[in-house]
């Protein structure tokens, strides 16, 4: 499997402007999991609303791991509330499945055909041992709409926002 053919499984359909939020696990899912919080996310997003409005949402599951929301907001805004009933299904499936998914300091990188978890506080020690070098993919959930989810949620180390936090990393 191409690394990008997750792009593939984005909805077509939606703005490139949509919402995403994204949401790593500090684990892999077991296929009984994955299946069971894929029922989860499509119940949320057909019942997702927006002050009474439906809200166009899509929910799946990324690498096992990665719990993408996207909602279109071409018709329906996305309100406060709308937001705070996604993030109430997210602790859902962190209590459920006893997994953090709103630790924001476990970094995400693509080593040896597979997500490699790195605390940010070993960052510079991963860098120095050789352990991710400036290609090395990253996923950088701190993507915020659909078009930054297909062009920069996988990207080399030397493209992120990482560069300036690692010594020695200099490119222009």
């Amino acid at each position: 499997m191409n690394l990008s053919d997750y792009q593939l499984h984005c909805p077509a359909d939606f703005s490139n402007h949509s919402k995403v939020w994204i949401y790593q696990s500090n684990r892999l899912f077991s296929i009984s999991e994955a299946l069971e919080i894929e029922s989860i996310l499509n119940d949320f997003v057909a019942n997702w609303k927006s002050h009474g409005a439906p809200v166009k949402g899509f929910a799946t599951l990324f690498f096992g791991q990665f719990i993408v929301l996207m909602a279109d907001e071409t018709n329906t805004t996305v309100g406060g509330c709308s937001t705070d009933s996604s993030v109430h299904t997210i602790k859902k499936i962190e209590q459920l499945f006893k997994v953090d998914l709103f630790n924001r300091q476990n970094l995400a990188f693509y080593i040896k055909d597979k997500v490699q978890l790195l605390p940010m506080a070993q960052l510079n020690y991963a860098w120095e041992n050789n352990f991710i070098n400036e290609d090395t993919v990253y996923f950088n959930n701190t993507v915020t709409t659909k078009e930054g989810f297909l062009n920069d949620w996988l990207t080399p180390v030397k493209s992120s926002w990482l560069k300036s936090k690692i010594k020695g990393l200099t490119i222009a």
